[in-house]
């Protein structure tokens, strides 16, 4: 007896069931219906598994809220200082900001989610605080992963590093990062910090590295060398890694190397103004690739909607794949990459598997990606948390 089933479903170009009990995938095949309690008719869309937000921010989107003005130039630092300043003149409320986009990421098909959460001395835990409680909140309908991130860097901002430790102390996931030469001009110094906490609290590192060109690769170089001397192969993800878009290709090709020998992950948005990891190059050496939505409509930029399959059309063309084959890799990063980052147990279209799963139109996954339709159902655990584009759970 199955729980669900989801009939006329379209998986590897083939029409079929899927048979849903306990939360897990329990059949493939035709003619599930029979022992079905309930019966969702799929209609011949694509079954794709749960797409996966693997770099977001969920602590500071401006969902809703008053139009703020972006008057920053394109300068890291400025945009993060502004940032810092705004958050606390606009009534920003990580709690409720971040449950706003949660539920439009439901709606658009993720059942996973990392997000970096400031942590600095001006707001203290505040970010990690509302967003662990919007974790909680929704718990049901989509795993969220904290990132505790010193995004206004630590050894320049004195008491951050004890924030860092506390936030990872009450339940932060992740131990984050930042530019180490240019943010905090002390590479040693911070990146020693970042792995000394990965190692105190048993925790896997996500460090942003925007550092371009031979600054950026010199960075690469020192988080290569602290993730084995710590033995953190495959608990490491460097996001953005705009050095990797360098135009060196042979430097870019034994970083590469050295980069899948280490078990780093990278994570890129395909951002149209900077260079950006070589995506099939890196996928070809070995690399776990994941993507996600970063910033979006905050201080920063007005842009996103929290669609990782649009974000896997961004990848697409930023990287000029236009074969099936290749769209189809950039939509494996939104998904398999992504949850081999967070290390998702039992994730896949496979019997045994969660039944985290999306439906959408479309002739094939590819044809899905270009035309990005309201996705049909959304499942968590089984459970329905999305229809026709809706998510079934509320914002604050």
């Amino acid at each position: 007896m199955f729980d669900l089933v989801l009939s006329n479903v379209c998986l590897n170009g083939a029409l079929t069931d899927i048979g849903i009990a306990g939360g897990r995938i329990a059949a493939i095949g035709p003619g599930l219906e029979a022992g079905a309690a309930t019966v969702e008719d799929g209609a011949g869309c694509q079954l794709l598994p749960g797409l996966i937000e693997a770099h977001t921010h969920l602590d500071k989107n401006l969902l809703e809220m008053d139009w703020v003005e972006n008057v920053v130039a394109s300068d890291i630092k400025a945009k993060i200082d502004n940032e810092r300043h705004l958050k606390g003149v606009t009534g920003l409320d990580p709690a409720r900001q971040s449950a706003r986009q949660v539920v439009m990421s439901i709606a658009k098909g993720s059942t996973a989610i990392r997000s970096h959460v400031d942590i600095d001395t001006q707001y203290g835990l505040a970010g990690f605080e509302g967003v662990a409680a919007t974790r909680q909140r929704y718990a049901d309908a989509i795993d969220i992963e904290i990132v505790a991130f010193p995004q206004s860097g630590m050894l320049v901002r004195p008491g951050t590093i004890e924030l860092m430790d506390e936030a990872l102390r009450q339940g932060a996931d992740v131990v984050g990062g930042i530019d180490p030469c240019s943010m905090d001009r002390d590479p040693k110094g911070h990146l020693d910090v970042v792995f000394e906490l990965a190692t105190k609290h048993g925790k896997p590192i996500d460090i942003h590295v925007h550092e371009p060109h031979e600054l950026g690769m010199f960075t690469f170089e020192m988080i290569i060398e602290r993730t084995r001397a710590h033995g953190l192969g495959g608990n490491v993800t460097v996001s953005h890694a705009f050095a990797l878009g360098a135009n060196d290709y042979l430097a870019v090709a034994k970083l590469l190397e050295r980069i899948a020998e280490a078990g780093i992950a990278l994570m890129s948005t395909g951002p149209s103004m900077v260079p950006v990891p070589p995506l099939l190059r890196a996928l070809d050496a070995g690399i776990t690739v994941c993507s996600g939505t970063d910033g979006m409509r905050d201080f920063w930029n007005p842009y996103g909607n929290a669609d990782m399959l649009e974000r896997a059309r961004i990848l697409a063309e930023r990287n000029n794949l236009s074969r099936d084959a290749e769209v189809e890799r950039a939509l494996e990063v939104c998904t398999y990459g992504g949850a081999r980052v967070m290390k998702l147990a039992d994730y896949g279209l496979e019997v045994g598997n969660y039944a985290d799963l999306v439906l959408v139109a479309g002739r094939n996954p590819v044809e899905a990606i270009v035309t990005l339709p309201p996705r049909k159902l959304v499942l968590k655990r089984g459970r329905v948390v999305a229809r026709d584009g809706v998510a079934l759970v509320e914002a604050a």
